[in-house]
């Protein structure tokens, strides 16, 4: 990990759940981490976990990762404050709380595919630009989904165009390694798909299913990410789905 202490790791949705560890594993492996969030206090409590070290490379800047103008301006303050980035964790994830088939939910279906999908376009656009201006061999990081590979059987639960956008993430991820070669650079692109997680979104309050029989730690997925940055300059992990051991279904 040598090669990326001291370099700024960009994490959206960061205040909780799986970005939550994603950031503090990286701050603890020496990166400069910034979180996109439109929620300050998720991530001071996040800061209280670790001790003032760790700490001092942690940073927050409110954004609503919706909004491209909030995003655009949210990379130029990092560059100015931090410097370029090399490491970008697109993780910024919301289920719908209606069917598809509901009415009246356009507004609900628009804020799903801007926060899986359209955030994750804005943000790697930007992290591109800033890798390659600075001459920086970068990770860029799409966090899907198992529902990204099986849209899971759910009857009662809303999961509105939650799989569809992550199946998406995992398109995005092909189109940006030969987007990132095409233009004669060396980023690499990861796709990392999770089965059940331990206070992920399936657990929001408009979900009624039980609890999945087993579920992963969000510091496995933090760790497998770390994983993959220490691959070697001429290896890249693709696509990588990673499930709890046990029966459950995800």
């Amino acid at each position: 990990m040598e090669r990326w202490e001291n370099r700024v790791a960009v994490v959206t949705g960061a205040s909780s759940g799986i970005g939550a560890a994603i950031a503090k594993y990286l701050a603890k492996n020496k990166l400069v981490t910034v979180n996109l969030d439109i929620n300050m206090e998720g991530y001071k409590a996040l800061l209280a976990e670790v001790n003032a070290e760790v700490r001092k490379r942690m940073h927050h800047i409110k954004c609503n990762v919706r909004k491209e103008d909030e995003i655009n301006a949210a990379f130029r303050e990092i560059e100015k404050k931090y410097g370029p980035v090399a490491v970008l964790v697109n993780n910024a994830g919301v289920l719908g709380d209606s069917f598809l088939l509901s009415e009246n939910n356009s507004g609900e279906m628009l804020k799903v595919l801007e926060t899986n999908l359209l955030a994750a376009v804005y943000c790697t656009r930007e992290a591109f630009r800033s890798m390659k201006a600075n001459d920086i061999d970068g990770h860029v990081f799409m966090i899907s989904s198992i529902s990204g590979h099986n849209v899971p059987i759910m009857p009662n639960n809303p999961l509105n165009l939650y799989p569809p956008t992550k199946f998406a993430l995992r398109a995005l991820t092909e189109m940006y390694r030969q987007e990132f070669l095409s233009q004669n650079t060396k980023i690499k692109v990861t796709c990392i798909s999770p089965g059940g997680v331990k206070a992920n979104l399936l657990n929001h309050p408009g979900n009624i299913a039980p609890p999945l029989p087993t579920e992963l730690n969000a510091d496995t997925i933090a760790d497998l990410l770390i994983y993959c940055l220490q691959t070697q300059p001429d290896v890249q992990i693709h696509d990588v789905i990673i499930k709890p051991m046990g029966k459950s279904v995800c």
